[in-house]
This record gives C-alpha cells, structure tokens and sequence, in this order.
C-alpha cells in the first residue's frame, strides 16, 4: 500500500493513506493503522509471535492501579480535628464535631468519638473543615514559573492535532506555584495542555505536592482525560500556519481525526480476532500436535496519537473540551454523538447557560470561571450566574481556575458565584457552591469514589479554615493531602528545591 504525506499529515481512507490538508495532523510520521508491517523476517514453518517484542502502552501500565490505592498510605498519621463545623459537601454539616483520619482514609466523623491514643488532635474550635479543593483546569508545572521560554511546556502548538503529547511528560514538579496553590487548600489539580490545539493531548491528574517526577505524584487511578479545543484559540495559531482557519476546517479536522481512529479500533480488534484464533491453533498443536506451524499475525503499527483517539473511543478517556460559545458547545456535542464518545467536562463554557439543559441531557458538567469575561470575541456573552444556572437546572457546574493565581482562592470564587445566583433569585446553598471546588470536580476527573467529600472510607483529603470557607478573610490553617499534612499556616509554606537552591544563592550574593 503506497503512503504519501504532506507536513506531517496523513488519513487513511477506506482503500489507502491520501495526503489531505492541514485539518488533520498526526505527528508519529504518518503512521495510518496498517502501515507498516513487522513480521518480514520471520522464518517459515515456526510458531514465530513478535508481539513478545511490543512495549506495553502506558495506559495499560496505568489500569493496572485502582482507585482504591488513594485510599491508603504508609505515611499517614492518625489525625483527630475536633471542636469544628464540618461541611461535608455531602448533603450534611455537623456542627462542633471531629474528623478523625488513620493510614490515609477518613474513618469518623461526628460529635461523639473516641480518639486513639497517639493521635495529633488539633483543635477546631471556630474553625471549618472541608475536603480539599479540586481544580479541573490548571497550567502549573507546565507553564512553570518563573515565566521563561525554557519553562514553557503547555502546548505543543507544532501541529492542530497532537493527541500523542501528555501533559505529565512537560510537568516540572519544582514550581513554586505548586506550594502557593497547595497553601490556598488545593489538593489534586489537572494539569492540562492549552488551548492552542484542537487537540492538545492527555492531561495529568496530580496530588498538589512539589518533588520528584510527574509520576510520583499522579493521583492513583486516576483515569486517563484528554484536552480539545474549538473557537478562537486553534483559529487564531493555525490561521497563518497552514490551517485551519475558520469553524468549518475546525470540525472538519475534529471528524477526521475521530474517523482515523475508529479506524484504527477496527484493526485493532480485527488483530485481537486473528491473534485469539492463531493461538487457540497453537495450543491445539501442542497438545495433539496437530495443524502445520505458522507466524502469528502481524499487530497493527503503533500510533501515539491514534492509540489515545481510539482509547477515547472506547470509553477509557474523560474528555475536557476548552469552549466558549453556546453554538461550539452544541456542534462538539454533535460530534461526540457522532463517533460515539462522552464529553467529561466543557471548560471556561461561559455560555453554557445557554444550553444548560441541552448539558444535563448529556451528563456533561462545566468547569468555569465566575467573573472572567470580555477578553476576545468568544467570552463577550458570559455571567456570574453561569454555575447557578447550570446547578438549577440539575447539571454539574464547576468552579475552576486556569489561573496560577486564582487557584489560590478558588473558596472566593465559589462564594461569588454562590451570591451571585443568591442575587438572581436562585437559591444556591452551601453545600452545593462547595461541591463545586469539590464533589464535582471530583467527578470530572473520575475520582469522586475516593475524595471530593467527607464520608468514611473516603480519602483524607481535608482542609481546616481559620473561618468560613466563603468569607474573604479566612485562610486554610492545615491542608491534609491522603493524611499527610501538607501545609499548615502557622509554619509557613516549604519552599520547592528550586525556590531553596535559587534563595541560598541570593543571599550569598
């Protein structure tokens, strides 16, 4: 079969790979879903099998880690708050009551415990507990700071499609906003790439703690999420750049990639069937000796980019789509249907309210700001009673950040947006503007079965307020990550090895 390519871009049509224009751009040097055969040097006559020789995908690695392993850790001490008001997120609130945490998970809560002998118990009185916050849209560690060129590993802004790129790979986890943010009581972020590609590639879902690699640090379990973006953003880098440069090349791109990919799931399976049926032969042969010996079929060239799309496909990916307007909502949603995948979450989604029941008919939530508007074309239209909205309607609304400074106090965030539905006549409670730093960001990256709220057997991710989380004045006093304390006020933060190495010179000099 003959291949051609243009600018690293390439589509596999029914019969053969044609070059195509620049909507669709996969960087593995054009490697369609059968283009390359492995097995040429194989000897006749033998049972010969080169998929021994495979790597194993790194998705895979990762199933092999379940949630559960959030819930326990050999460093966690046993840890009693007592004496506070704890808001749960959970539909409840207990009033002067303690949360005790052991080995890593919540194992009570309420007003009349035993503490274990050798617990720390810290006092709580006048003081609010809450789970850790969550923020489903971060650059930390990818667009680190200081801000240089040399620090910037956000987007791989090369090509409109660049599914293979992970965000874990460019993460650095000696930013010092990563400690900033830990202090403003966040304990798990998702670390995106940005905006400048339809599709940027894999996210990254950290425990908010500085040191060693991205996979020291990766939430156990977490699924795998994907970052899409349509509007302006993809337009305005590609525009010059070869395309695409309107709407109609952007969703042009998004179908043939999608295409390919399913594609590329139909060799796969096909490969699956074949491999079962040769080795059901093989194991026939060497019980009874029967059959005459043949090579194992051939396994499908690997494609990055195409094994994250069709992993989409298959439902093992939360989508995250960077959108703004109401009618690029409902046209990616189309999409979706289309091929057959779910959207996880429409980040920013600043006109979301406008299609508010069309979401909740979908199970789609929205991650968004509650005052960021008016800063290009796409963001004209958005409101501060956007999460109300989306909340009244019976949809999972999100408070995120995309901001290394924001997610400082996304609490503050959640209040306004909380008063701001208040003041328009929707009657948001407590609880529900705290699920949205929460319970429901949470469940956006797939891992509200272990934390985003205060149960037993839930993760002890907790956070301890000087005052009411929604008040402009209180700070986080403790912030717990797994029963670790991670933070804690009246200590100060723990600088980053760089902040430590780069302040030491300083005084030297």
């Amino acid at each position: 079969m003959g291949m051609r390519c243009a600018a690293q871009i390439c589509y596999k049509a029914p019969m053969q790979i044609v070059a195509v224009s620049t909507l669709v751009v996969l960087l593995a040097a054009c490697g369609g879903a059968n283009s390359v055969k492995s097995g040429s040097d194989k000897k006749p006559g033998e049972w010969n099998d080169s998929s021994i020789f495979y790597p194993k995908a790194r998705h895979q690695e990762r199933a092999l880690h379940s949630l559960d392993e959030a819930l326990t850790n050999k460093e966690a001490k046993t840890i009693a708050i007592t004496n506070a008001t704890i808001m749960t997120a959970a539909g409840t609130s207990i009033d002067k009551g303690t949360i005790l945490l052991e080995g890593g998970s919540i194992v009570a809560l309420g007003t009349e415990l035993t503490i274990p002998e050798g617990a720390r118990v810290i006092d709580g009185s006048n003081r609010f507990v809450t789970p850790g916050i969550i923020d489903t849209h971060s650059h930390i560690g990818v667009y680190s700071s200081p801000s240089t060129e040399a620090g910037s590993d956000g987007n791989e802004a090369v090509a409109p499609t660049t599914a293979q790129a992970q965000a874990a790979y460019g993460y650095w986890a000696q930013d010092p906003q990563i400690t900033r943010a830990r202090a403003g009581g966040i304990t798990t972020a998702l670390i995106l790439p940005g905006s400048a590609n339809l599709i940027g590639g894999r996210g990254y879902t950290t425990i908010m703690r500085p040191g060693g690699l991205a996979s020291d640090n990766i939430f156990p379990g977490a699924p795998m999420t994907l970052k899409m973006a349509c509007g302006e953003n993809p337009k305005r880098v590609y525009g010059e750049k070869g395309g695409p440069q309107t709407r109609m090349g952007l969703y042009a791109a998004f179908r043939a990639a999608y295409q390919q990919a399913a594609e590329y799931n139909v060799a796969l399976a096909k490969y699956d069937r074949d491999y079962a049926a040769w080795r059901d032969k093989k194991a026939k042969h060497d019980k009874d000796g029967s059959g005459e010996a043949e090579s194992a079929p051939d396994r499908p060239t690997r494609d990055l980019a195409l094994e994250t799309l069709a992993a989409v496909l298959r439902g093992e990916v939360l989508v995250q789509v960077h959108c703004y307007r109401a009618d690029d909502i409902r046209q990616i949603v189309e999409v979706s249907d289309e091929f057959g995948f779910h959207i996880r979450s429409f980040h920013h989604a600043i006109e979301a309210y406008k299609v508010r029941d069309m979401l909740v008919e979908h199970g789609i939530s929205i991650s968004t700001w509650t005052e960021w508007w008016g800063f290009k074309m796409e963001a004209m239209d958005g409101i501060p009673e956007n999460a109300a909205l989306m909340t009244d309607a019976g949809g999972r609304a999100i408070v995120h950040s995309d901001s290394a400074l924001d997610i400082q106090h996304l609490n503050q965030e959640a209040a306004k947006g909380m008063y701001a539905g208040r003041a328009a006549g929707i009657a948001i409670s407590e609880d529900q503007a705290l699920r949205w730093i929460t319970a429901n960001p949470a469940w956006a990256l797939g891992i509200d079965s272990v934390t985003g709220t205060l149960e037993k057997g839930k993760r002890a991710d907790v956070v301890l307020w000087s005052g009411h989380p929604f008040s402009v004045y209180s700070q986080a006093d403790v912030v717990i990550q797994g029963g670790v304390v991670g933070y804690e006020r009246e200590r100060g933060r723990v600088p980053t090895d760089f902040e430590l190495g780069n302040s030491a010179i300083d005084s030297a000099n």
